[in-house]
């Protein structure tokens, strides 16, 4: 048979992909591949005007974009050095005279708390500081360094995939959580197989930090907690208020009134420590950047649903060989690996998959594609080349590429296990 439709958004959904590897910005490579699909489809230049128009005027585009420039203040707060070494020695702390294994866990995991570009490069010095050098070998600081620094990243609603997943997916908060939590237990027991366990002598032998960084751990993480306090409580109350606003506005809302409160509680604090003012990253080429992916990943969302082409193709994949959940596995997994950024295969591919979903393809359940499709999204993040986090640990302690894909491939493949089978168990569930 004939696959048409399915040829048109998988040729556009590669040509996106290759030019952000020709090093096009990959919001700028989602809005030509959204104006494509629509004029591809047979909609005339005037349709697909107003079709661009529209999905501009999307208020939670907006919402989004505030929401994470505003994020990004919040992380600048977090990375500031005194508050990143209340984190740092609080985790020292809590693993413990007799848990030197779970500070190794909680040094790059409390970094990973403030999404940020290359954050995994805040945490590999203070790695490096913490484990035996005589008895560690570069490529294996690396792996550990890379590889907790993200375990947060499958829920944590600050990270901007998951703010984006939330977006595409209708699904609430407390249930997409519920189900993306047990990844982060699956990361840290791959991580401790495959990383810890058999390097006993790299476990670190100096003394425990003061109660004193415990202590002062509330105030510098209190910012955080108010933001994921009031996106998880405030989008119900919010249906009162604004009925026909949509789930993901209130979502928005939700985030942006946490965010207030929690810049507020900085810049108070800021001005008793004489500490730098609000808003500095405004303007910074980075804000910038990830503000155009998102408008990208929107936009493209938008254009790939006006052009009518995913129930043609969902219709067209009904008919041929080709089992569905491969390709629900496979679109996020390419993105991620291409990419490299979270961002990357949840904008790209997401959209796709949902409108699998949406069409009825076979053998799908909302919550059982979800977990595949984030989890081999997430797969193919961690082992792209060009993952930035990737790229500045292995630089940062010299380690060759390979021999750090060596210690990773296994945790990786660990996730990729659990996806699988945790999205065959929701699938026999009908969820």
């Amino acid at each position: 048979m004939e696959l048409a439709a399915t040829f048109k958004i998988l040729f556009t959904f590669a040509g996106v992909l290759l030019l952000n590897r020709l090093r096009l910005s990959l919001g700028l490579a989602l809005l030509l591949g959204g104006l494509v699909l629509d004029l591809w489809s047979g909609r005339g230049p005037a349709t697909v005007g107003v079709d661009l128009g529209q999905a501009l005027l999307r208020p939670e585009l907006w919402l989004l974009v505030v929401n994470i420039i505003l994020i990004i203040e919040v992380g600048s707060f977090m990375a500031a050095d005194a508050n990143a070494r209340v984190i740092i020695n609080s985790a020292r702390r809590f693993g413990g005279k007799h848990g030197k294994f779970l500070s190794l866990i909680l040094i790059p995991a409390a970094i990973g708390l403030v999404p940020m570009p290359g954050g995994a490069l805040f945490s590999a010095p203070l790695i490096d500081q913490t484990v035996n050098k005589n008895n560690t070998t570069p490529e294996w600081k690396a792996a550990v360094n890379y590889w907790f620094r993200h375990i947060l990243e499958y829920w944590w609603p600050l990270y901007p995939v998951v703010i984006i997943t939330l977006s595409i997916f209708t699904v609430s908060t407390w249930q997409f959580m519920a189900l993306q939590i047990p990844f982060t237990l699956f990361s840290i027991g791959a991580g401790y197989f495959f990383l810890l366990r058999s390097h006993p002598d790299a476990l670190p032998s100096g003394p425990v930090a003061t109660r004193e960084a415990g202590e002062r751990l509330l105030p510098v993480l209190l910012p955080i907690l108010i933001i994921v306090l009031t996106t998880l409580v405030l989008p119900e109350p919010l249906r009162a208020v604004l009925p026909d606003g949509g789930s993901t506005v209130r979502k928005m809302l939700a985030m942006l009134a946490g965010l207030l409160i929690a810049l507020g509680l900085i810049r108070r604090s800021s001005r008793q420590q004489n500490g730098p003012g609000l808003f500095t990253n405004l303007l910074t080429r980075k804000t910038g950047n990830v503000a155009l992916t998102l408008i990208g990943v929107m936009v493209f969302q938008s254009l790939l649903g006006g052009s009518q082409l995913l129930p043609l193709a969902g219709r067209e994949l009904a008919a041929s060989q080709v089992p569905v959940s491969i390709i629900v596995a496979f679109l996020p997994f390419l993105a991620g690996l291409v990419t490299g950024i979270a961002m990357g295969f949840a904008g790209a591919a997401f959209p796709l998959v949902v409108g699998l979903l949406e069409v009825g393809a076979a053998g799908l359940t909302p919550l059982s594609t979800l977990v595949l499709a984030f989890s081999m999204g997430y797969a193919g993040m961690m082992l792209s080349p060009v993952h930035l986090c990737f790229v500045l640990t292995k630089d940062f302690f010299a380690a060759p590429f390979i021999r750090v894909y060596r210690h990773i491939l296994p945790c990786v493949a660990s996730i990729m296990a659990a996806g699988i089978i945790m999205s065959v168990l929701l699938g026999r569930l009908g969820w």
